[in-house]
């Protein structure tokens, strides 16, 4: 190769090395729009009620008639059985954590996703871990505040089958 055809070359690669160096710190820094973080301080205005074992606060994350998936392909959309199963499950004291966040919105609708975590302890002080993948479908309410329609933390059941 002459030099003026290496000099190009490597010019090429270059810039092919550069915009993909500026492409991975974009991913990486990349920050939530306003709007998204609503979304994502719903979620965890929710979880943070449903550690505190305040179920008042847990349902009023949740449109009425909202379905919550407490068990793969059990959805529940009745209040009373909701309250029920959030007292109950509330009893083991769970610790959650996320190892990450996705939300999405188009128009009043939004989509969550994260992987997550929980831990806690049965009354007889036996330990219990789950994890799964959360995907929550909220609708942005008139007052601007985002509410949960559906709850799935078994996101990842079909997956498993």
């Amino acid at each position: 190769m002459t030099y003026k055809t290496q000099s190009k070359l490597l010019m090429i690669i270059l810039l092919c090395i550069t915009s993909f160096i500026t492409n991975a710190q974009t991913i990486k820094t990349k920050k939530m729009t306003e709007e998204q973080q609503n979304v994502l301080n719903a979620i965890q205005k929710m979880t943070e009620a449903f550690q505190n074992k305040d179920i008042d606060a847990v349902m009023a994350c949740y449109e009425p008639k909202a379905t919550v998936v407490f068990e793969p392909e059990s959805p529940i959309s009745d209040e009373n059985v909701l309250k029920e199963m959030f007292t109950g499950m509330s009893m083991v004291n769970p610790i959650f954590t996320y190892s990450g966040h996705e939300v999405f919105i188009t128009g009043n609708i939004a989509t969550h996703i994260a992987p997550w975590k929980m831990t806690g302890k049965a009354p007889d002080e036996t330990v219990i871990k789950q994890s799964g993948l959360s995907i929550a479908v909220l609708r942005k309410q008139e007052d601007g505040k985002w509410l949960m329609i559906l709850d799935n933390p078994y996101g990842n059941f079909l997956t498993n089958k």
